[in-house]
């Protein structure tokens, strides 16, 4: 999400019933299916319509400064852009105001919570239209001191809506970053698009192995040997988990007269796990 993801590289073929672009090596199996699963830290976002999500979970960051994309939205910490919804989901709502601007909320854990290896994942449904940018990822804990991309990037659910049935997991580290990622694609089966149901967003991290899943299928792995001759592995440390909903930028586009606002992005759980052997 930091930076425009464009490029394609180390894939896995698609499971059945999904569609990837393009293919590579055989990964047929979530490298936890074997483990038990231990949850660790979970927000289900229960509580009263228009209430803010747990102060104890998430903080936000703020600001219209493009967030190195070229984005067009100023993100708020206000109930008009992220607020639980009284149906057990938190809604991240971009808006579009009188004199043209735009508004929306990106959240995350920093200081809050942060893991090293285990199974991330969150069940949100996208929202739609044209410069619309949703996005559920992780940055290492150590962002302020070494800065970006030395800490890591893992963009478990991206979407753009120009692709309105394309989710995009990635990968960005130092030297393979922005328009050189380590990336895939995968859609549902049908004509669906992500704004239409909510699907299963997930990671499964363990050291030296990264596996991204749609729905309880992986589709993506990486691996060290993924990455660009003499480039440095940078997942072995905690990171952090952001949600948030972009408008606009290099990589999406910017909304036309055809984009309806508001567009809201709604998610019903976010949960990490560890395992046991």
């Amino acid at each position: 999400m930091f930076l425009v993801l464009l490029s394609v590289a180390a894939l896995s073929p698609a499971p059945s019933g999904l569609s990837q672009t393009p293919a590579g090596p055989s990964q047929a199996k979530s490298l936890s299916d074997a483990k038990k699963l231990t949850l660790v830290w979970q927000d289900e976002f229960e509580g009263p319509a228009g209430t803010a999500p747990n102060p104890s979970n998430w903080t936000y960051d703020l600001g219209a400064n493009g967030w190195g994309n070229q984005e067009l939205e100023n993100y708020t910490d206000s109930r008009e852009n992220a607020a639980l919804n009284g149906q057990g989901q938190l809604a991240i709502t971009a808006r579009r105001g009188s004199s043209g601007g735009y508004t929306s909320a990106r959240l995350k854990t920093q200081g809050k919570f942060s893991f090293t290896y285990g199974r991330v994942e969150a069940r949100i449904r996208a929202p739609k239209g044209q410069g619309i940018w949703p996005a559920f990822w992780m940055l290492g804990d150590d962002v302020t001191t070494v800065g970006w991309p030395a800490c890591g990037e893992l963009d478990i659910m991206e979407n753009i809506g120009k692709e309105p049935r394309i989710n995009h997991g990635s990968v960005h580290g130092p030297g393979y970053s922005g328009g050189h990622d380590i990336t895939a694609q995968i859609e549902p089966p049908g004509t669906a698009a992500l704004a239409d149901d909510f699907h299963v967003y997930g990671l499964d991290w363990s050291p030296n192995r990264l596996e991204f899943f749609f729905d309880g299928q992986v589709y993506h792995t990486v691996t060290p040997a993924a990455l660009p001759a003499n480039k440095k592995w940078v997942f072995d440390k905690p990171m952090f988990v952001l949600l948030d909903l972009a408008v606009g930028g290099m990589w999406p586009g910017n909304p036309d007269q055809t984009t309806e606002f508001p567009q809201t992005m709604l998610v019903d759980y976010v949960r990490v796990y560890r395992w046991q052997q």
